[in-house]
């Protein structure tokens, strides 16, 4: 099978016109024909060049099977790559902008309690190209049904641990960085992790994109019952490495809590929080859970989501709340799940 086109960094195609003893000077219209407009290699690039472009990657972006929109706004993606596997991945429209949540696997080995993605199982590491590629056919279907949008921001939020898959994630990054390819700046891309060791420990080179942490409580054994890798990646140790990671004058981390009635959301995990995150650049984003099938969690109402949130503020603390998007698709944070490999319904526009 050949490797994506989309996996590529600019520095790696300028190796390959050196390799292929072509002119740099065809370089820039050889990405702005992948990336921007395939008609610029008509007029600029060999017969030749194209030639050795096709045969050793694969130009086409995954298949969009199915698309599903809320009554909010947000549209969920059903996208099926090469081999026939499938991810989700969600448009969250905001005021004059949009965000695109990113998957990173197919399916997570995590198995967090309060996430629908946990219940599929892992399949396989998502390629930079598939992440890239996600993220390319979102913002087509956008250039056509809101050209007046800027380029989406990107969270990698959906679908997988992205520390899991450091090493793709990481290169992915790189791409749609890089301003001759896509060009979203770095404090346009957050990652969130539930808190996975091994790749927190390797951040200190990591690109300095905003960086999320899935922390739901502030105590050990209560936290892994809903991440149970925090039986394995201790929350101390986990806060040791977040300390560690270099953050630009004015960057977070964010701590994202979800909220579940009669589990969290006491005046003890207001005093832990207090006390956990004293030391940390912190803020702290409110979740309110959002339920999908089978799952034993309540939400919170809006009564009790207020007060847990000013009693954080009294403890000056920064707090954002997170207003659900898309749960009538199935579509908010925590409900992505592919249910089934094969699906014979034909996306909509």
């Amino acid at each position: 099978m050949k490797s994506s086109a989309y996996s590529l960094t600019s520095s790696e195609w300028k190796k390959n016109l050196l390799t292929w003893e072509e002119s740099s000077n065809v370089f820039p219209f050889l990405l702005d024909g992948l990336y921007k407009d395939r008609d610029i290699w008509e007029k600029h690039l060999s017969k030749n060049l194209k030639n050795k472009i096709e045969v050793n990657y694969d130009l086409e972006l995954p298949t969009l099977v199915d698309l599903q929109k809320s009554q909010d706004g947000t549209t969920k993606f059903l996208i099926r790559f090469m081999d026939g596997l499938e991810v989700e991945t969600v448009l969250i429209p905001f005021h004059k902008r949009y965000t695109v949540c990113l998957s990173s696997q197919v399916g997570c080995a995590m198995n967090c309690s309060f996430c629908y993605t946990g219940t599929q199982g892992f399949k396989r590491n998502l390629t930079s190209g598939e992440i890239v590629s996600q993220y390319l056919l979102v913002r087509n279907w956008l250039k056509v049904h809101d050209s007046s949008s800027p380029h989406p921001s990107i969270v990698f939020m959906g679908q997988g641990e992205p520390l899991h898959n450091l090493d793709e994630v990481k290169k992915a990054i790189l791409i749609l960085n890089d301003t001759k390819l896509i060009g979203v700046g770095k404090r346009q891309m957050t990652l969130s992790t539930a808190g996975y060791l091994p790749g927190l420990q390797r951040m200190k080179d990591f690109p300095q994109i905003n960086l999320a942490l899935s922390l739901h409580s502030p105590f050990q054994d209560q936290r892994s019952k809903l991440i149970p890798i925090n039986d394995n990646y201790h929350l101390e140790e986990v806060m040791k490495a977040l300390a560690n990671i270099p953050l630009l004058p004015r960057q977070f981390i964010t701590f994202e809590y979800l909220l579940i009635k009669n589990f969290n959301m006491s005046d003890e995990h207001v005093d832990g929080l207090a006390n956990l995150l004293k030391e940390q650049k912190a803020i702290i984003n409110l979740i309110p859970f959002n339920p999908f099938p089978g799952s034993s969690w309540e939400r919170p109402d809006e009564k009790e989501i207020e007060d847990f949130k000013e009693k954080l503020v009294r403890n000056n603390l920064r707090v954002m709340l997170r207003r659900t998007k898309g749960a009538d698709i199935l579509a908010a944070c925590g409900q992505l799940k592919v249910e089934k490999l094969t699906r014979t319904k034909n996306a909509r526009s």
